[in-house]
């Protein structure tokens, strides 16, 4: 497996709105989308800090153990997939596809317990 970077960061807060302002107004990144609960924000160089509120779209398992989550840049997914489980590394939740994107993550349980994510975004340089 190739990581090519970091392309995703996930944050569990309580204060979307206040965070939100903060990465936009004070770091200058650029909003992606906002809706309720839920901000994504993007890095220059195109990866995405996602900040989910107490109502955002996070499944049950992605902030239980940790609330900061860190998507690995993949060339190929589904190889990478592959390798973790004959690594025998734990995949949690099944492959995400965004059929309009063209984006897909994995979750994953790191040998610490935590979650981690392999991402795979045909817009990343």
């Amino acid at each position: 497996m190739r990581v090519k970077g970091v392309a995703w960061v996930g944050v569990k807060t309580t204060s979307v709105d206040v965070s939100a302002q903060f990465f936009e107004q004070v770091l200058g990144l650029r909003m992606a989308r906002r809706d309720g609960s839920f901000a994504a924000l993007r890095f220059p160089e195109g990866g995405t800090l996602e900040l989910f509120g107490p109502e955002g779209p996070d499944g049950p398992e992605q902030f239980r153990a940790n609330k900061v989550a860190v998507g690995f840049l993949v060339e190929d997914i589904d190889a990478a997939c592959r390798e973790l489980r004959s690594a025998g590394v734990e995949l949690v939740g099944r492959l995400q596809r965004d059929r309009r994107t063209g984006y897909v993550w994995q979750h994953f349980r790191g040998p610490d317990g935590l979650l981690y994510e392999l991402t795979y975004d045909p817009t990343y340089p």
